[in-house]
């Protein structure tokens, strides 16, 4: 029985009076949630490989949750793409990777803290398999000294990746500090070990010119216009390229008037895991409603995926690929794309770019924190002041959105103060 799954809907399904329930999620092929007689929920991916139908578990509800299921059928499927078994690729797994091994201690560490806990769960994945476990994953942990650690990270310091050396640094620390609470090992390796690549504040803001180059090109050609729409609103909006991602129909409001036009971001999908109301500039509602026209009304996502055995909306590196793509193919020698090729920005030099000019239009920086939904860290504006700012973020995003048409056209734009209004 397909349907298309939610956190509210497998957190309350009724058990069957007998037997076993499997729903098929519709937006994540191949993967199924059981549910047996008892209540007692699970998870599978179903798959057929050589003509046969078989499953592969990913293990029991609540402990793992809708999204992490997700992430790990989609991990199968790709799996399963490239002509390999996800039921063996486990199975081969398990035999590498025994009790006392360093991949033992990682697979642990993956399953029982970062993915449920975390959302960059996926870039720790990514890393252990890239740049940790080649080189560790059958000694025992406890064979795993500070020297070691340190040789590691220099590799990759060495081959000027000293942000990459920063982040696998503190990956690694991690694994240790989970098997410490987990009773598993006795010492961090890394512990009070500082940090051996230099990492540099980031200062890339776009100019005129390169705004008005990268505005021109970014959406074409046509087939590059969805995502190309999806960075022009990255740069309208300031919003993190993950959630320009996963931008829905259910989370815009407003639309037909473009006083009230608001794009509503739920917790779920920004970093603080609060919602976040976004209102919309006239350009940017332009924007937004383009982008719905390009897409069946059907769709859920206004940026959905290609990928066929996926479905759902793209990742936030899609998005960055398009953007490095682009800037790749720049031809010609006037000062935009020389400066644009010599430094490359990236869609958080976008963010940047954004609170940057906001602040030069004499936007205060408590507006532009809302903006960019910074979270804030003191005790008043976390737990007592509920004002929602939206007038406030609607006259800013509104100014920034002049601004850029008047970059955009070659006009001047004046500036008037921002005055911090409040509600009664």
């Amino acid at each position: 029985m397909p349907r298309l799954l939610t956190d509210a809907f497998v957190r309350t399904v009724k058990p069957p009076a007998s037997g076993r329930l499997e729903i098929a999620d519709v937006r994540c092929l191949g993967l199924v949630l059981r549910i047996a007689a008892d209540g007692g929920k699970s998870w599978s991916f179903r798959f057929r490989i050589g003509g046969k139908q078989t499953r592969a578990t990913i293990g029991a509800y609540p402990a793992i949750g809708l999204t992490v299921a997700r992430a790990a059928a989609t991990s199968m499927d790709r799996e399963r793409a490239q002509g390999k078994n996800p039921v063996e690729q486990k199975r081969a797994a398990k035999a590498v990777s025994g009790p006392g091994t360093f991949a033992w201690l990682a697979e642990r560490y993956l399953d029982e803290h970062a993915r449920r806990h975390k959302r960059s769960h996926k870039a720790d994945e990514r890393n252990l398999r890239k740049h940790v476990l080649p080189k560790w994953s059958a000694r025992r942990f406890d064979t795993i000294k500070r020297g070691d650690v340190i040789a590691l990270v220099e590799g990759l310091v060495t081959a000027g990746k000293p942000v990459l050396a920063n982040r696998v640094q503190s990956l690694v620390s991690g694994i240790f500090t989970f098997g410490m609470d987990a009773a598993v090992c006795e010492s961090n390796p890394c512990h009070r070990l500082k940090k051996r690549g230099v990492e540099r504040a980031g200062r890339r803001v776009l100019s005129d010119a390169e705004i008005k180059l990268f505005w021109n090109g970014i959406a074409e050609p046509v087939e590059a216009r969805q995502r190309g729409l999806g960075l022009r609103l990255a740069l309208l909006t300031g919003t993190r390229i993950g959630e320009i991602a996963g931008i829905c129909r259910a989370e815009l409001d407003g639309l037909g008037d473009a006083s009230r036009s608001v794009w509503i971001i739920p917790g779920s999908r920004t970093k603080n895991r609060r919602d976040h109301l976004m209102p919309l500039s006239p350009l940017a509602r332009d924007t937004v409603l383009e982008m719905m026209t390009l897409v069946d009304a059907r769709e859920e996502y206004l940026l959905p995926t290609r990928a066929s055995h996926r479905g759902g909306p793209l990742e936030g590196k899609q998005l960055w690929q398009r953007l490095e793509n682009w800037g790749q193919k720049l031809s010609g020698d006037d000062d935009a794309v020389r400066t644009w090729k010599a430094d490359a920005p990236s869609p958080h030099d976008l963010r940047r770019t954004v609170e940057t000019r906001m602040a030069a239009l004499r936007v205060p920086k408590e507006i532009r924190d809302r903006v960019l939904n910074h979270a804030a860290s003191d005790v008043g504006s976390k737990h007592y002041n509920l004002h929602d700012y939206i007038d406030e973020k609607r006259e800013a995003l509104t100014r920034w959105s002049l601004a850029l048409g008047a970059i955009l056209h070659g006009t001047a734009t004046a500036v008037v103060p921002i005055a911090i209004a409040r509600r009664p």
